[in-house]
């Protein structure tokens, strides 16, 4: 029988769970529970003998982090694809189907969000084995998540029929008030919508047809004109924009007549605010108290708290809290009532108003070549560690408003400054002067760092003029 080709949803920001996720790195590529990353974990739960090379779904800025974290678990992508702008989960859906479809229309696709929590994998597998059958029948499947509480973070799915195992589906609920979802849990026939579909590609493309076949031709032209980068299927930019800005229940699910819901049972959470967090984590390790702290957090007569700091050089004390949240980060730090979990995107749109870099940025920023920090920042000069990944390189390039300083304090830079190369190792340093063609490789086989200073009368990332890249970025990447 034919393997089931996942498809992962891998291009959201996770607002909700600032400061640790944010727009330049959102809470898929962190290891928010456990010591995976949501996505690697993700991934890994769709993989083995059932399952094809997955498709992810993803945009320009995170592409090289899909690709090293698939790498990282032994997991080869089928495909990497690009979004040009975003357009929310509608086209993408229909741009999956439509790339499996040119290999066999009957073959079937498991859409997922990369961000959710599954630790049951085997109740999982076994809802989508469920699911199989309706889905080769023409169905499209949904898959709904058995309730324990009455959310109000959450839209439902009404259940049409009685029983175990597929069962039509009545309707789409909104997410609603507190007395309506009590209502609706006592009632025993709706699920949570967890936004997990299965479907024949061959279904799929029929029912954007028939309920939304403004999307048809728009994605067909955008995979038609896509080029292949580095490996990745970025698809074509001007059809694509030309896209409804839609969810795939908008767009079709909640059009369509062909619905089955099948029931999942087993432990799940999407993790959209920090109390999902907590709930997650006292599941994982139970406490009396309700307290879950990390070994950077210290709790002193506290009840039902959440305390988190992501370093060791950042400790985090809670003395006699009640229903607090507080988590910390090298740059931020949110305090907050558990109770007001959704309102952290409020806090993100704030500080995005008063362009404060932290709503979407952090001092780390990820790069193919490896990563980055600002240490020290003035209107004239800034101070940053670099870390470039064995074998990698930066690009050759130019500044037009800057000179650097490197100082090599780990490792081996290969630097090229205009016509000349140098090996600059350990406690060694080179001067590149402004408007001078350099690069920067590490021609070892460990990690290489090195502290930048940087002069001028500009410092942005943009001063950037690249004349070869072996990531075939631009100058705003």
């Amino acid at each position: 029988m034919d393997k089931i080709t996942p498809v992962l949803m891998a291009g959201g920001s996770g607002t909700r769970l600032w400061p640790v996720s944010r727009k330049s790195f959102p809470k898929q590529f962190a290891p928010l529970i456990g010591d995976e990353t949501l996505f690697q974990a993700s991934a890994r739960r769709l993989s083995g003998p059932r399952y094809a090379d997955p498709i992810v779904m993803t945009n320009s800025d995170f592409r090289f982090i899909v690709a090293e974290q698939l790498e990282q678990i032994g997991i080869a992508p089928g495909a990497i694809a690009i979004e040009p702008v975003g357009r929310n989960t509608a086209p993408a859906v229909l741009a999956a189907a439509l790339m499996v479809a040119d290999e066999d229309p009957e073959r079937l696709l498991l859409v997922a969000p990369s961000d959710h929590v599954i630790p049951d994998a085997d109740e999982f597998a076994a809802a989508v084995a469920l699911g199989t059958g309706p889905a080769r029948e023409g169905r499209i499947v949904t898959f709904g998540i058995t309730p324990d509480r009455p959310e109000t973070g959450y839209g439902y799915l009404e259940l049409a029929g009685t029983g175990k195992g597929p069962q039509p589906l009545a309707r789409f609920v909104e997410k609603p008030d507190a007395a309506r979802a009590a209502a609706m849990l006592a009632q025993g026939n709706f699920l949570w919508n967890a936004g997990i579909f299965l479907f024949s590609a061959r279904a799929m493309i029929q029912a954007f047809r028939a309920h939304a076949g403004e999307y048809v031709e728009p994605v067909e032209t955008a995979l038609r004109e896509a080029r292949t980068d580095l490996g990745f299927l970025r698809l074509a930019r001007g059809p694509w924009e030309r896209l409804p800005d839609n969810s795939i229940d908008y767009a079709v699910m909640e059009k369509a007549d062909n619905l089955t819901v099948v029931a999942y049972s087993g432990r799940w959470s999407d993790l959209g605010g920090w109390d999902a967090v907590w709930r997650e984590e006292l599941r994982r390790n139970p406490s009396d108290d309700g307290v879950v702290a990390d070994a950077n957090s210290t709790a002193i007569d506290c009840k039902d708290v959440l305390l988190r700091s992501d370093s060791a050089d950042l400790q985090v004390v809670g003395i006699g809290l009640r229903d607090v949240m507080v988590v910390a980060t090298g740059d931020a730090v949110l305090v907050a009532d558990k109770a007001r979990a959704q309102d952290v995107r409020q806090a993100v749109t704030a500080m995005k108003k008063k362009n404060r870099r932290q709503a979407v940025a952090f001092p780390r920023d990820h790069r193919p070549w490896g990563w980055f920090e600002t240490l020290a920042l003035a209107d004239r000069f800034q101070v940053k560690r670099i870390v470039v990944k064995p074998g990698a390189a930066l690009s050759l390039q130019s500044h037009v408003h800057r000179s650097e300083h490197w100082i090599v304090v780990s490792g081996t830079a290969r630097v090229t400054v205009d016509d000349t190369v140098t090996l600059v190792t350990e406690n060694q340093s080179i001067y590149v002067p402004l408007g001078a063609v350099h690069r920067m490789e590490n021609p070892g086989k460990v990690p290489m760092v090195l502290i930048e200073v940087q002069t001028g009368s500009y410092l942005g990332e943009d001063d950037i003029i690249r004349y070869e890249d072996v990531y075939a970025r631009d100058s705003a990447e």
